[in-house]
């Protein structure tokens, strides 16, 4: 089935969008996972708690970008409160521990959503500026999905500045190397996991508020990331932040043309990628060997 140049065009588009979306929640978890070896279940019900949190405040303050502003605040605290008082409890029971920790935290968080806001899907509109469509190759596009291109990569812009250009940056990258040697030098590096662990909830909040006016807002959004988020961690190399934006990008190319040339195929592309990387490169795209 052939087509013309500009469906093309539109399905890069969209493969981008949805690309950007994603690396905005997996940055966060790829950052905890390197530094402190935690494989954080709850992560994806951050970016769900961010969408929900954009609707009671969209619908009360009418305003999406106070929202915005708000959103990450309030999540990325309550990384840092699940960090401080019950994860930093489970790192001497290691891996285990901490895994079924973050298990049973999402689905505590995701009852809890349940309970506050019922499961029927809200619905969350995008600010009139960002609500028409722009003319692309001829054809219409929403323009509201340039808005999330356009903002992801501002945030990647500005983790990228922070994590070079910023003694915090070195810090971090420096912890995910060699987190004993980093404390070792004196720095309080509790307090740097809680930072960054409180800092990845604030990128799956962000996530999350721009998203609900492209997707919704559903019980189901935790779940359906949080297996494309962990694709992304393993095709790109665990703890590696370049490995998961350029995974988050090949994943949101491959779910957009799969769906236009195979739509029945099209959800197991990803793991089709993964499989050949871990079958060619076990430590991912970008990992780095221990």
């Amino acid at each position: 089935m052939g087509y013309s140049i500009e469906v093309y065009i539109i399905q890069v588009i969209h493969g981008l969008v949805y690309g950007m979306l994603l690396f905005l929640v997996a940055s966060g978890l790829t950052l905890v996972f390197g530094m402190m070896g935690v494989l954080n279940l709850a992560h994806a019900t951050f970016y769900m708690l961010g969408a929900y949190f954009a609707y009671s405040i969209t619908r009360f303050l009418g305003s999406f970008w106070l929202s915005l502003l708000i959103c990450p605040l309030i999540v990325g605290s309550l990384g840092v409160l699940i960090e401080r008082f019950l994860l930093r409890k489970a790192y001497k029971g290691g891996h285990l521990a901490e895994l079924l920790l973050t298990f049973g935290l999402f689905f505590i968080l995701g009852e809890l959503v349940r309970i506050v806001w019922g499961s029927v899907p809200l619905s969350v509109p995008a600010p009139r500026i960002l609500a028409g469509n722009i003319s692309i190759a001829g054809m219409a596009y929403p323009t509201y999905r340039l808005f999330i291109l356009g903002f992801s990569f501002l945030v990647l812009l500005g983790i990228a500045l922070l994590l070079t250009r910023t003694r915090i940056g070195i810090i971090i990258r420096a912890a995910v190397s060699d987190s004993d040697m980093v404390g070792a030098l004196g720095n309080n590096v509790p307090i740097v996991f809680m930072g960054v662990f409180g800092g990845g909830a604030a990128l799956a909040a962000i996530a999350g508020v721009i998203a609900a006016p492209f997707l919704s807002t559903y019980l189901g959004m935790g779940n359906d990331v949080l297996l494309d988020c962990f694709v992304v961690i393993v095709v790109g190399g665990f703890g590696s932040l370049f490995g998961a934006f350029v995974a988050s990008l090949m994943i949101g190319e491959l779910q957009s043309f799969g769906i236009l040339w195979i739509p029945r195929l099209a959800i197991i592309f990803q793991f089709l990628l993964m499989a050949v990387v871990l079958i060619t490169r076990p430590t991912g795209l970008f990992g780095e060997k221990e």
